[in-house]
């Protein structure tokens, strides 16, 4: 029914007007952004899983640093057994020396001297093999007993650290000697010595299994990191293809709404012609 009083047309384009302006609007909030959901509306469910993976990618993010300053721990540590490993063997071979009845007291007091500054070495060593300025291997409280690290998104995703003490005493090669006018210093030295030995191949064993353990807990990390990130992308960034092939049906129909409000606004105007015939 044709009225001058209300423009039911007008109305009406200008209804689709704004829902198509509101929907290119969202669309070209998506393109610029990058991503699906814009706002919590827009995909309530997703926005929630998103955001939860998006935490633990972060999380995975700081297990990987954790992980590899654990490896960096164990490698200092390695190395430092590695070099008291040395003066233990260095010493042993000291001790075969003066275990010999050929060697007089003399002769024996100065190999006695060099044992004597490679009891001390192992001390040096012991105490100077640090991390972040905390020793790791005089049996200091940060590494003796257990150190947990964080490798994963939950907190019992963790791997333990624990470095018991190489220092001279521990080994038990701090009152030994080889000196004197027989070889008896020099046969038990030589027994305290092979047990040391022991020992620190022991120490070094637990160390590279557990560093070994971080090396594939790094690997799976990455592994998950990229898993993840996939994951997350597949939920919460555009496609930029959809989102463009959206934008032009959604200009088209703007364009369609802007021509169909001009049309419906001179519906009145051709009415009052009527009135003036």
């Amino acid at each position: 029914m044709p009225v001058i009083a209300t423009n039911t047309a007008s109305n009406t384009a200008l209804r689709y007007l704004n829902l198509n302006s509101a929907q290119e609007s969202s669309t070209l909030s998506k393109l610029a952004s990058g991503s699906r959901i814009v706002r919590a509306s827009d995909d309530a469910a997703g926005l929630a899983i998103g955001t939860r993976i998006k935490s633990d990618v972060t999380s995975l993010g700081a297990a990987a640093t954790n992980a590899s300053q654990a490896q960096s721990i164990l490698q200092i540590a390695d190395g430092g057994l590695a070099r008291i490993g040395d003066i233990l063997q260095r010493m042993k071979a000291l001790a075969v020396q003066a275990d010999s009845g050929t060697v007089t007291a003399t002769e024996r007091s100065y190999i006695a001297s060099e044992f004597t500054q490679l009891q001390s070495e192992i001390d040096t060593i012991a105490s100077a093999t640090r991390y972040n300025n905390q020793s790791l291997l005089n049996g200091t409280p940060a590494f003796s007993s257990a150190v947990n690290f964080m490798v994963g998104t939950s907190t019992s995703d963790t791997i333990s650290i624990q470095i018991s003490s190489a220092s001279a005493s521990t080994l038990g090669v701090n009152s030994i000697s080889v000196g004197g006018s027989t070889t008896t210093a020099a046969v038990s030295a030589i027994s305290a010595l092979d047990s040391a030995i022991s020992t620190i191949s022991q120490m070094r064993a637990s160390v590279g299994a557990t560093e070994s353990r971080f090396e594939f807990q790094s690997q799976a990390i990455a592994t998950s990191n990229e898993n993840l990130s996939a994951a997350q992308s597949v939920i919460m960034d555009a496609d930029v293809a959809e989102e463009k092939s959206k934008l032009s049906s959604q200009d088209v129909k703007t364009q369609a709404a802007i021509a169909a409000l001009t049309q419906a606004n001179q519906l009145p105007q051709n009415l009052l012609s009527l009135l003036k015939s």
